[in-house]
């Protein structure tokens, strides 16, 4: 088939509430995480997490949605697009 089907956009959106919950839509890979840095792949760009005691509650990128609580300080963009995949696609190949 020469035409490839692609998947429309997923809406991106942030939710932050009293910067202890960060939700995030639209997410269509993570690239790393750990107590101080969340590094997420969106439509609209790289997404960078940073904070302290940060946990990832819920993930689900077939959804494309993220739950992260903890001490938020801040939500940083850069436009890198992911080129290999982020960290689950390298852990579950």
């Amino acid at each position: 088939m020469a035409d490839e089907k692609r998947n429309p956009a997923m809406p991106h959106n942030l939710v932050l509430e009293d910067r202890r919950l960060l939700t995030v839509s639209g997410v269509s890979d993570v690239d790393s995480f750990d107590e101080e840095t969340v590094i997420v792949f969106t439509d609209s760009g790289e997404l960078t997490v940073r904070g302290s005691d940060l946990h990832i509650n819920r993930l689900s990128v077939e959804m494309g949605e993220l739950t992260v609580e903890g001490r938020i300080s801040a939500l940083i963009y850069s436009e890198d697009t992911p080129k290999n995949g982020g960290f689950f696609s390298r852990v579950f190949r």
